[in-house]
């Protein structure tokens, strides 16, 4: 993969960001601490480490779901930890996220048609009348059959909803999507046709992805950027191609723990 350190190639910089929580004890749990990560344009950064590292809190930091303790994300030269009201609410036009469980994310009353377009029907950028037609491009675009669009999530398998998922984030044509653990409630098979989809609409359309992990060697395949976390802290930020080469002991504890199909 090519370098990606350059300032040119940078779309979003996190910047300095800390996020504490109190805690009912009264003490205090400090999940991202000093965090200092740039996001390059039109690739893919991995965020990866152990469950509990902080990577989901940060994500949810950069959404706007959590407000930051300390610190800054700059998206074209704007703060949008600081976005309220309707400011904030156009940001999530640019961001849009991918959510481990699409079972839990979608509305079991709603009929698929209804769950992609429900963006587009919030912003006021298609008519009622519109649904069905949109709908079914946007799930060619997920490569799943246009009838689907007259379906319920409970009637497909877990890598259909999945696709319905993505094609949700994509109706509004963001420049960023956050995929949090998007592919670790599927099969490994799955998993494959998944991220093989990713990169693809990725080839096509330019999107920058964010993608939460904690499967090392899922990400070493597809990303440009890796960022390591542990306890909230950042512990290296290196090419994902350079991954396998790591010489820092967490890092190595992380790639050791890959099963071996030996």
């Amino acid at each position: 993969m090519s370098e990606i350190n350059t300032a040119d190639d940078c779309l979003m910089s996190i910047e300095h960001i800390t996020k504490e929580f109190k805690l009912s004890d009264g003490n205090v749990l400090r999940a991202c601490n000093d965090i200092c990560v740039d996001i390059p344009n039109g690739k893919t950064t991995a965020i990866v480490g152990e469950s509990g590292c902080g990577k989901s809190t940060l994500v949810k930091t950069i959404m706007g779901i959590h407000e930051p303790t300390s610190g800054r994300v700059m998206f074209h030269g704007q703060d949008i930890t600081k976005l309220s009201g309707k400011e904030k609410r156009q940001n999530y036009r640019h961001i849009q996220m991918v959510f481990q469980d699409p079972a839990t994310a979608f509305n079991p009353k709603m009929k698929v048609k209804d769950i992609i377009c429900e963006p587009l029907r919030s912003f006021g950028i298609i008519s009622k009348g519109e649904v069905e037609q949109r709908a079914r491009e946007l799930l060619k675009q997920v490569d799943l059959p246009e009838e689907f669009a007259n379906r319920y999530p409970h009637s497909m398998s877990g890598g259909q909803r999945q696709r319905v998922g993505i094609a949700r984030a994509l109706a509004l044509e963001p420049e960023v999507i956050v995929c949090d653990e998007a592919t670790s409630a599927l099969d490994v098979s799955v998993q494959d046709s998944i991220i093989k989809l990713l990169v693809k609409l990725q080839q096509e359309k330019g999107i920058t992805y964010i993608f939460i992990c904690h499967d090392l060697a899922l990400v070493s395949l597809f990303s440009h950027k890796v960022v390591v976390m542990q306890k909230g802290t950042v512990m290296e930020q290196l090419d994902g191609d350079k991954l396998a080469e790591s010489t820092h002991p967490y890092t190595r504890d992380l790639l050791n723990a890959v099963f071996s199909v030996h």
